[in-house]
């Protein structure tokens, strides 16, 4: 998908997207799950959007760090839109998973979640498969399926706990189903950061302009140098790894320009080469 003209208030104009809400500021892309009728629950069209959303901030070399969060108050997301499930009768998603996102590993540009509210089922599995995480502290979690009678399979949240985390923290929050609240949600690691409700996206977009500061292709590379030391059989494995996005950095101005912009006691001038 082509990246739109922006509006003066930075949003993107047209009307290919109905249930999903893009903005940008500077190099940010905010994407906002815009169905506050169902606690911003997905169904097959609004998780095609989200794809088309990160496939356009996959593309477009001006953004560089994606916060995701939902409209309203009450929900970050439900998980999937049981009503819409009941009419199709299928878990439909598009080429990059549950939301766009939970089968995307090739997306080295950096993901926040900024959690709004309720995050519960494929909510945690959008949380799971972000790189950072801040949330509000009225924010509730939670795996529900085991109490109707299913298990979260959609998006890899229960192989991304296991993979994140203590095995015996992602076994309490898979097997009793019940929901947490933020503090909790900190102290199991699923989220960096707690927040007054009212500063949630003004956090989320510190954290983002933190990142912004740094170098483009130095973000992702320690990203893929990351994710790809993890499945990695020792650490003698990874650390004799090949790492393109690594090797992109090294040979790139970037990586000249940081070292001279410091001896010069100035700020540096990335420009993602």
């Amino acid at each position: 998908m082509a990246a739109k003209a922006v509006d003066a208030a930075g949003a993107y104009g047209g009307d290919d997207f109905r249930y999903v809400k893009l903005a940008r500021d500077e190099g940010i892309l905010t994407i906002t799950i815009d169905r506050p009728d169902v606690l911003n629950a997905l169904h097959l069209p609004a998780h095609v959007e989200l794809s088309q959303a990160f496939d356009l901030y996959a593309a477009d070399p001006v953004l560089r760090v994606a916060i995701v969060t939902g409209a309203g108050d009450r929900a970050f997301c439900v998980g999937t839109d049981l009503k819409s499930l009941a009419v199709t009768g299928e878990y439909e998603y598009p080429k990059g998973g549950f939301a766009g996102i939970t089968k995307r590993f090739d997306l080295w540009k950096p993901v926040i979640a900024a959690v709004n509210g309720l995050c519960l089922g494929g909510g945690v599995e959008i949380l799971a498969a972000c790189d950072l995480a801040v949330a509000s502290d009225h924010a509730q979690f939670g795996l529900p399926e085991p109490r109707v009678g299913l298990a979260a399979l959609g998006g890899g949240a229960l192989q991304r706990l296991a993979w994140q985390g203590p095995m015996k923290d992602a076994m309490w929050l898979a097997l009793t189903a019940q929901r947490i609240d933020a503090a909790e949600a900190r102290r199991l690691s699923l989220v960096n950061q707690v927040v007054p409700h009212a500063e949630l996206m003004p956090a989320a977009m510190a954290v983002a302009r933190e990142i912004l500061a740094c170098a483009p292709l130095s973000i992702e590379a320690t990203k893929q140098v990351l994710l790809q030391s993890a499945d990695a059989s020792s650490l003698e494995a990874a650390m004799q790894g090949r790492y393109p996005a690594a090797e992109r950095m090294l040979a790139s101005e970037d990586a000249r320009e940081g070292p001279r912009a410091f001896a010069e006691k100035r700020k540096p001038r990335w420009q993602g080469r």
